[in-house]
């Protein structure tokens, strides 16, 4: 089982400007295509088994939601799956948005 921690913006900036970084929205498909963080996939339940599949789980994994609250319980699941560093984004993309609107793209 991996580690899953809470992340504040400021200390989740460095991880998020790495290529390498895997970020995962799990906000709805409409919130998601009006803006997330970019390279971010959009997560549900539809297509978790295949992301689950074919990740990396030694590569840090950053879960985003709307305010930071329900990717904490979506974070220690994928934890509990194996993926070794998990970290919830502090505030979610609401947070996000308004410290970074330079750095929100839009579209599936």
């Amino acid at each position: 089982m991996g580690t899953f921690a809470c992340m504040p913006i400021e200390q989740a900036e460095p991880l998020l400007a790495d290529s390498s970084t895997q970020v995962v929205d799990i906000r709805d498909a409409n919130a998601f295509a009006n803006g997330h963080i970019p390279g971010a996939i959009q997560l549900s339940n539809t297509n978790l088994p295949h992301f689950v599949a074919a990740a990396d789980f030694s590569k840090p994994l950053v879960v985003v939601c709307y305010h930071g609250i329900s990717s904490q319980n979506a974070g220690q699941y994928l934890a509990e799956q194996g993926f070794e560093q998990v970290f919830s984004l502090d505030g979610g993309m609401t947070a996000w948005a308004a410290q970074h609107p330079d750095k929100v793209e839009s579209g599936l």
